[in-house]
């Protein structure tokens, strides 16, 4: 489980691709202090295992699943993505229990300054969208935020200054596919 804080920014290294499935290494500081082989750590939002680890990388494995349903199939190298490692059982939850488990990716649509916030406009499928709320909780390739607004085809979430800072969705443009996961409790109570 995740709490949708991205802790940092790592930047993918090297993606190594074989008929078995795709590796990816990722470069970081701070989500490495404590990870073990192992280990889960959310990329983007998506429940990856730690496979090797050093002072200043990790490894982890795609399945042909997770390059599906998620925006992980189109990295680069060099691009910078959202970090966090798992939370323990007793911290606080500070955003909204994400399992890491995307169900899919939404288009980012449009983005509008509005005051000291940025509202993001993104598309998302219908599988998706029956999930949320106005006010609700989602995750945004991994990002905690609350949906400011639904639309037939997709929602508008605002984010803050340090959000912008802190996460990929401040340098995201209109055309980027951005990982959802809808939140955990509501979809405890739709099944």
């Amino acid at each position: 489980m995740f709490t949708g804080l991205i802790e940092e920014l790592g930047i993918v290294k090297s993606i190594q691709k074989s008929e078995s499935g795709v590796r990816i290494c990722v470069s970081a500081k701070k989500t490495l202090k404590g990870l073990k082989v192992g280990d889960s750590i959310a990329v983007n939002g998506v429940c990856l295992t730690a496979v090797t680890i050093s002072k200043t990388i990790f490894r982890a494995d795609l399945l042909p699943e997770t390059i599906r349903i998620t925006n992980l199939g189109d990295l680069t190298i060099g691009e910078k993505i959202n970090l966090e490692r798992a939370m323990r059982q007793n911290d606080r939850v500070m955003g909204h229990l994400v399992s890491g488990h995307v169900e899919g990716t939404g288009q980012i649509k449009e983005r509008l300054v509005n005051g000291n916030s940025m509202a993001i406009k993104i598309s998302m499928p219908a599988f998706v969208r029956k999930y949320c709320i106005l006010k609700g909780s989602i995750a945004v390739d991994g990002v905690s935020l609350t949906i400011q607004s639904l639309h037939r085809n997709g929602m508008t979430v605002e984010i803050i200054p340090h959000t912008a800072r802190m996460t990929t969705l401040g340098v995201k443009t209109v055309g980027d596919l951005v990982n959802l996961e809808a939140d955990l409790m509501r979809k405890s109570l739709k099944t």
